[in-house]
């Protein structure tokens, strides 16, 4: 697998360059950077395309406008939560480069990179490459731990230069977690259940490579992250998302209905027993790490009861509070309501909606929307556990991917 275009290129180094520019600490630094380059790329490519022939033209779709305007919006409710708040003119720079430009900006500027001529077998196959990769250093990491070898773990000293929080720029394979001794992988990632969203797309990304011995690696890989996060969220994702885009590439045929209607009496029969099952299995996910849901909670509740103060623009930055990473984090949408208002929310929602919509239609008859939906898919599902936007940079690859999906021309009838 060879890129044909710098686009490709790009594409394909800074990906299975994963972890040299984890080593660097510099992947927070980079690959905003890598974003912006190929968006300015993209834009001269559509000034000059009125020479090239139709068939190369540069179109992008209303959903990707969607996500531009969207994300645009964002930044003007960072920018007036910060006057509404008096934080001041170098805040509001600073929060407008890192929690925007190199941010929230990302969801709408890598989707829009896929609009540039990328086969999605370059994204398929740099996935797989990064999967291998993270199985070689998860091996490494058992190995260290078992022979209780010394941990590497160091910041870089471009920490000091890149802003944002020292995690990002931290190289750390793994943690072990108080109180149980247990190995939870974090690898290129800054935090556990971050490796766990990033693997779950990396899984689909990987289940679409024709060759099938990087297939089989690419998902074992994936895999593999996914148990080795110990991320609760992570693995109950998988079996959801494979799940529902199955229900849903096939929503056009009269098997599925018939399918749903047996499910449903079925259901309708066992509902008591269900009920129960549902209320233990609830009980023992959040006994599972319990102190880690009890933070989580706690902020979601802080941040909920006090987002009236600041109900349309937000608060402009995350509240400090106690020992915790402070009021606005570990929840993507009580977050953007609670720092970027309602305005936030719906600059949020909106495109996540409407990109499921478009592929709604799609995922009938392309393999490439399915892959599409399934990155909507965990980003929704991630949205609701952690701050999603803390780590576009990584989960960067499945963003592309969408760009590709979304500028796919629909064909048929639903």
């Amino acid at each position: 697998m060879k890129p044909q275009n710098f686009a490709e290129k790009v594409v394909w180094y800074s990906a299975i360059g994963t972890y040299g520019l984890y080593f660097l600490g510099a992947q927070y630094i980079f690959i905003p950077a890598i974003a912006w380059l190929l968006t300015l790329y993209l834009c001269k490519q559509t000034w000059q395309q009125t020479r090239t022939s139709s068939a190369n033209k540069i179109t992008v779709p209303w959903s990707i406008w969607v996500w531009i305007v969207s994300m645009l919006l964002l930044e003007l409710a960072l920018i007036l939560g910060h006057i509404d708040f008096d934080l001041g003119l170098t805040k509001t720079i600073f929060s407008s480069i890192n929690n925007w430009a190199r941010q929230y900006a990302l969801l709408a500027l890598f989707p829009l990179i896929g609009c540039l001529h990328i086969r999605p077998q370059i994204i398929y196959r740099a996935a797989c490459v990064i999967c291998l990769q993270s199985l070689v250093f998860a091996a490494i990491s058992y190995l260290i731990f078992t022979l209780h070898l010394p941990h590497i773990e160091y910041i870089s000293p471009l920490a000091i230069l890149g802003g944002g929080s020292d995690e990002l720029y931290s190289v750390d394979f793994y943690e072990i977690e108080y109180g149980t001794n247990l190995l939870r992988l974090k690898l290129f990632a800054p935090w556990c259940p971050e490796l766990g969203m990033i693997a779950n797309i990396y899984f689909f990304l990987a289940l679409q490579e024709q060759n099938y011995k990087w297939k089989i690696i690419g998902a074992v890989g994936a895999i593999a992250m996914i148990i080795g996060s110990f991320s609760r969220a992570a693995i109950l994702c998988l079996p959801i998302v494979i799940t529902l885009v199955w229900v849903i590439g096939k929503l056009a045929q009269p098997v599925t209905y018939i399918t749903l209607a047996i499910a449903s009496f079925v259901i309708s029969i066992l509902s008591p027993q269900l009920v129960n099952l549902i209320q233990t299995s609830r009980e023992q996910f959040d006994s599972f790490r319990a102190s880690s849901s009890e933070v989580r909670g706690l902020l979601v509740n802080l941040a909920l009861d006090r987002w009236y103060e600041a109900p349309i623009w937000g608060h402009g930055v995350v509240t400090p509070w106690l020992n915790t990473p402070g009021i606005g984090t570990h929840h993507t949408w009580v977050g953007l309501l609670f720092i970027r208002g309602i305005v936030g929310l719906f600059a949020f929602a909106t495109p996540l909606f409407c990109s499921f919509i478009d592929l709604l239609f799609k995922v009938q008859k392309s393999i490439t929307a399915k892959v599409g939906m399934s990155v909507i898919l965990i980003l929704f599902i991630f949205s609701s556990v952690i701050d999603i936007s803390y780590i576009v940079h990584l989960y960067w690859l499945g963003l592309v991917m969408l760009g590709i999906a979304l500028k796919e021309e629909y064909i048929g009838t639903f």
